[in-house]
């Protein structure tokens, strides 16, 4: 008995395309797909209900993404205002050492703020895409210190330290500044600074529109302006982009940082004295830098 079936037998088509369509989309290996891969957050500031960006937070979720079967590209969807330079680098060489190793090209798309340490990040992909009101930019350096020594004498507390080593209390905040550690401090900014530009300039030379003294200089700018300046590409929204790129029935799956157990628990909540770490003031003091990090870029 012949069983054989005509594979381009109209009927036998029309009842494969109905079993396909009534699959769940994530059993569907004909649609195209695109994970997204949310790098949100303050780089290198983390407090217990909300960790910020580095390398072991985003590590599992870029492998996820650019792992995925018959992916097209992987889309980085940042909000970072910044951070650790570090972070940020160590960050931006895992997304082009997975980009490499896979063969897939990488779109950032920049919501609020693509700035400093964020930016970085997003020079990690082949595109960087934003909205006409986002903050981008920010090529350059910061850092800043507080300075006690005039409480300490008004509220009479004698500090005293020991250290081997003539520049163990550089910048110091109960110790008056002193103009050799200030001029340290710039040095150290300037190599990082000159780091950042060479990063840069590798990976968008041919795309910068204006002169280095302007462009590295840490001012930011709109997204419309960015696209101007060459230091974005477009403008656009993570969406309407990878549908018109992949088709209206493009995948994205969105491969974000698992929560530490605190954020589960407490998240949106409000926390009792019981669950309060010794901590706590640490991580107070992180919270409110991380907040003035935002605030730069009126956030």
């Amino acid at each position: 008995m012949d069983v054989s079936v005509d594979l381009s037998d109209p009927w036998y088509v029309k009842a494969c395309n109905a079993v396909r369509d009534s699959l769940p989309e994530r059993w569907r290996s004909d649609l195209p797909l695109v994970p997204v891969v949310r790098l949100s957050g303050v780089i290198g500031f983390s407090t217990p209900l909300k960790p910020g960006l580095s390398l072991s937070s985003v590590a599992k979720p870029l492998e996820r993404a650019f792992s995925m079967k018959r992916a097209k590209a992987v889309a980085l969807l940042i909000n970072s205002p910044g951070g650790s330079p570090v972070q940020s680098h160590l960050i931006y060489r895992r997304i082009r050492q997975l980009s490499e190793e896979k063969g897939l090209p990488v779109l950032a798309f920049i919501e609020d703020v693509g700035a400093s340490g964020g930016y970085m990040i997003a020079c990690a992909a082949d595109e960087i895409i934003c909205d006409p009101s986002s903050m981008v930019g920010s090529i350059g350096v910061v850092g800043g210190t507080f300075g006690f020594v005039k409480l300490i004498d008004k509220i009479g507390v004698e500090r005293r330290l020991y250290t081997s080593g003539d520049r163990k209390t550089m910048l110091d905040p109960f110790l008056p500044e002193k103009p050799e550690d200030v001029q340290r401090v710039h040095t150290l900014q300037q190599e990082i600074h000159t780091q950042f530009i060479a990063l840069v300039k590798g990976r968008r030379a041919a795309r910068l529109q204006r002169e280095d003294e302007y462009l590295f200089s840490g001012e930011y700018w709109t997204g419309a302006t960015a696209v101007e300046l060459g230091i974005a590409d477009s403008l656009g929204d993570l969406r309407a982009v990878l549908r018109e790129r992949y088709g209206e029935s493009v995948r994205m799956p969105v491969m974000a940082p698992e929560r530490s157990f605190l954020a589960k628990r407490f998240g949106g909540t409000s926390l009792g004295a019981d669950v309060l770490s010794h901590n706590f003031a640490e991580d107070l003091v992180s919270a409110l830098e991380a907040r003035a990090i935002w605030s730069r870029y009126g956030l």
